[in-house]
């Protein structure tokens, strides 16, 4: 059994996996890297994958699938997976070898628990948004919100900042707790990467914070889903993603309170994309979308409703009119560049 399998979902990916997966295989004997060959057509991507599983057959797995996106390759990288913990790394993006390091001491820490209050679930590290042609490389950290280098549990959560909320990069899974959660993505849809942070956390038990920047994030293609023209002409799939997980908030009924709060917050945020997405479209059909949404939270669950709609963000994107839509592109503007995403 390996310590950590770790899926690498691939389309057309020719370009840049190489550096993805160079950064992976730093880490030794004691991982797997499952390059996901999603059904690419255009470029050597199949061939890459076999070549890599030729010179590194104990370390590479190449898995090839008919083109099902990237929530199916992930849901085949974990079910190929071996590793008692399980990450995903996109493509395009990479890690820091220094601090992969001491990303697998702590898992070996904790590979073998004694018991189930020993048993590791989440490990949660910083990510560098590498935005290209930006000299100033914004990291996401925890510090504010986790106790550092020890085994700890949702109440001894802190404070969560606005804007400072868990991303796919930041977490390593129990593969164990991920299949026993039943978590399996939607086929042919983006921004599922938010079901995968989402979903198994009312099942997260125990987490351990490490403070180094282990995930580099690059922002910066022109095709790339994060980008912000993209996501519009996308804007029913981020809307459908946002649907789902406002499903899955009842779950949370018996859960600890903090854990209760993040999980509400976070739909906050999915909830202020979605509509941000709609007025930046400036299309009508959208605006309209955006309406239906609220709509269908009021209705599937009131009291997060009342919460998310009055509180600063749902206040925010529902200003009234095309001066209030205008106000708040302003305003949205201004927090883009000053974070530096998108």
């Amino acid at each position: 059994m390996k310590l950590l399998s770790v899926a690498v979902p691939c389309y057309n990916s020719e370009s840049y996996m190489d550096r993805c997966i160079q950064s992976l295989l730093t880490g030794g004997d004691e991982i797997e890297i499952l390059i996901v060959d999603d059904g690419s057509t255009k470029d050597r991507t199949p061939q890459i994958a076999d070549e890599y599983e030729r010179q590194h057959p104990s370390i590479c797995k190449a898995i090839h699938q008919e083109n099902g996106g990237h929530g199916q390759a992930v849901n085949a990288g974990l079910a190929a997976a071996s590793g008692i913990f399980f990450k995903v790394v996109d493509s395009d993006d990479w890690v820091n070898e220094e601090a992969f390091q001491k990303i697998l001491a702590v898992l070996r820490q904790y590979a073998q628990p004694e018991s189930e209050e020993n048993a590791l679930d989440m490990l949660v590290s910083n990510f560098v948004y590498e935005k290209q042609g930006a000299k100033r490389k914004k990291v996401m950290n925890y510090r504010s919100a986790f106790p550092q280098n020890e085994l700890f549990g949702w109440k001894d959560v802190r404070f969560f900042m606005k804007g400072q909320y868990i991303l796919m990069h930041s977490v390593i899974y129990r593969t164990s707790m991920l299949r026993d959660c039943g978590l399996l993505l939607p086929k042919h849809t983006f921004y599922v990467d938010n079901i995968f942070v989402y979903y198994p956390l009312p099942h997260v038990r125990r987490l351990y914070y490490l403070d180094v920047n282990f995930y580099r994030y690059f922002i910066g293609r022109d095709d790339q889903s994060v980008n912000e023209k993209v996501m519009i002409g996308r804007i029913d799939q981020q809307l459908l993603v946002t649907r789902l997980m406002l499903g899955y908030y009842d779950i949370l009924k018996l859960k600890p309170r903090k854990l209760r709060h993040y999980m509400m917050s976070y739909l906050e945020i999915m909830m202020t994309i979605s509509s941000m997405l709609a007025i930046q479209s400036g299309e009508p059909e959208n605006l309209q979308k955006k309406k239906e949404l609220w709509q269908y939270l009021r209705k599937q669950n009131f009291p997060l409703f009342i919460r998310i709609r009055w509180g600063f963000l749902g206040q925010g994107v529902n200003l009234p009119g095309r001066s209030g839509r205008k106000i708040f592109s302003v305003c949205y503007k201004i927090t883009r560049k000053f974070y530096g995403f998108n």
